[in-house]
């Protein structure tokens, strides 16, 4: 082999590759079970444990067995569980009053969970869409998703969820305003300590398909949902968005979806400095799952590097189906 002409740079930045010792001591970026928030969908019943065909691995749980996944997320150093609903077609109404009932699924599942695990943190869903026949996160009127009306509405969900005992209440709706009301009812009665975990920039996006076959939301959809989630070519809009949230009072904001946004965290996180968490939406879940089952990829592998995606691109924590099948290989 015919050596260098020239000394070599001094600089080589393999030296710091050559082992795994090396590789740990000047590793960037962590990701640990504390990193995750785990979506659980919620369905009646007893004993019940139900794949969804879209979501490989993951499954609509009745109360019972949520506590369950509760119980094995504490146990992995999972610090949160998020709860949505599987909700039966004859409780969907126009109005949307099951969204409120006290002994609806996500509050029953929420006490459940803080009845058995006290100490893990539990996030709620705040929109209209699992509760509307319409399929819309709000009040559908004349063709046209109403702000307002919705507003007022999803300030009593959140207050009966407050009262369930949910500890981080994720307003996913969109509609404008609604931070500062749910922010101003929920000191009024008394929910100073729970938190707003704000989904400040949530896009119109197509990744959301095996979600909507999770809570059975499916073809129920009148139209699109384009005149209040982002319209997926802007970034400007979704740092003025986050400016108001946090300025209203979320403690907390959310990109959504994840992998295909991460410019969009990293300049959240680079402008607010707040806490900043993507959610790795059904759709992201469903491709990875599935290459993976087909053995396409290698599914451990690339769960574990689209997660550390995330910590790369500024996000504080993830919501993501894998935190159990993740936190079991992180946590062992």
């Amino acid at each position: 082999m015919t050596p260098l002409s020239a000394p070599f740079p001094a600089t080589r930045f393999r030296r710091l590759r050559r082992s795994p010792a090396l590789r740990d001591l000047v590793r960037e970026n962590e990701l640990s079970p504390a990193d995750f928030i785990w979506p659980v969908f919620v369905r009646n019943g007893d004993g019940v444990e139900e794949p969804i065909a879209s979501m490989p691995g993951v499954m609509r749980r009745s109360v019972d067995k949520v506590v369950e996944a509760a119980e094995e997320a504490w146990n992995l150093g999972i610090p949160a569980i998020c709860l949505f609903p599987y909700t039966d077609p004859s409780l969907k109404t126009e109005c949307c009053s099951e969204a409120w009932n006290p002994e609806n699924l996500s509050n029953r599942a929420t006490r459940a969970i803080k009845d058995a695990v006290p100490d893990i943190t539990v996030m709620t869903d705040v929109a209209l869409d699992p509760y509307n026949i319409n399929g819309h996160d709000g009040f559908v009127e004349d063709g046209e998703i109403v702000n307002d009306r919705t507003v007022e509405a999803l300030i009593k969900q959140a207050l009966s969820q407050a009262d369930a005992g949910a500890d981080i209440i994720g307003p996913s709706d969109m509609m404008d305003g609604r931070i500062g009301a749910l922010r101003a009812a929920l000191e009024s009665a008394g929910h100073k300590n729970v938190a707003l975990l704000s989904y400040a920039a949530k896009y119109a996006s197509a990744f959301y398909g095996p979600f909507r076959d999770a809570v059975g939301a499916s073809g129920a959809l009148k139209g699109d949902k384009k005149t209040y989630q982002m319209d997926p070519a802007n970034t400007d809009e979704a740092m003025r968005m986050i400016a108001r949230d946090l300025t209203d009072g979320a403690d907390m904001v959310m990109v959504k979806p994840g992998m295909p946004y991460l410019d969009v965290c990293r300049r959240a996180k680079d402008m607010f400095g707040a806490p900043t968490f993507a959610y790795q939406v059904s759709g992201e879940y469903a491709m990875l799952a599935g290459a993976g089952e087909r053995g396409w990829v290698d599914g451990e592998k690339v769960m574990l590097e689209s997660l550390m995606a995330f910590k790369r691109a500024g996000c504080d924590g993830i919501l993501t189906y894998f935190a159990p099948a993740a936190a079991e290989i992180l946590g062992g």
